[in-house]
């Protein structure tokens, strides 16, 4: 994920609406795309979020009403959002942002199906970190 492949369009602007806690980032192929922070947040790049491997992925609930509270640029390829829940350690691709929003409606269909499966809704708290955490938390 060095950055953007010759084949991905670049963006032209990037707001952050907070009021409706939606990022919007247009591109120069002429699409706009709208991704909620909520899917921002659930799919983070993050180890925290990710794991370190297939299989390891940690479902994230409780994130309907995250904010972003800053965005800083991660050299011309990348965005680190700094969330409201703390969460601060995934760095989002030019490409990433591309492919979340482009593919929102599946992504959203396989999170929903991910809690269903779980016993879960998008409102259930996280669990407390235990002491075999990956020591992500911010204070």
């Amino acid at each position: 994920m060095a950055g953007l492949q010759a084949h991905t369009p670049t963006p032209e602007s990037l707001t952050v609406h907070g009021a409706s806690r939606v990022l919007e980032v247009s591109y120069s192929d002429g699409k706009t795309f709208r991704i909620p922070f909520e899917l921002l947040r659930v799919y983070s790049p993050s180890a925290e979020v990710q794991g370190h491997g297939p299989g390891q992925e940690v479902l994230q609930t409780g994130k309907r009403e995250v904010g972003i509270t800053t965005i800083e640029p991660v050299g011309n390829y990348a965005i680190k959002p700094f969330f409201s829940d703390g969460h601060e350690s995934g760095l989002y691709t030019w490409e990433y942002l591309y492919q979340l929003g482009s593919q929102q409606d599946a992504l959203w269909q396989q999170y929903l199906q991910r809690l269903a499966d779980a016993g879960l809704d998008r409102d259930t708290p996280m669990p407390e970190k235990g002491a075999g955490g990956h020591g992500c938390s911010v204070h």
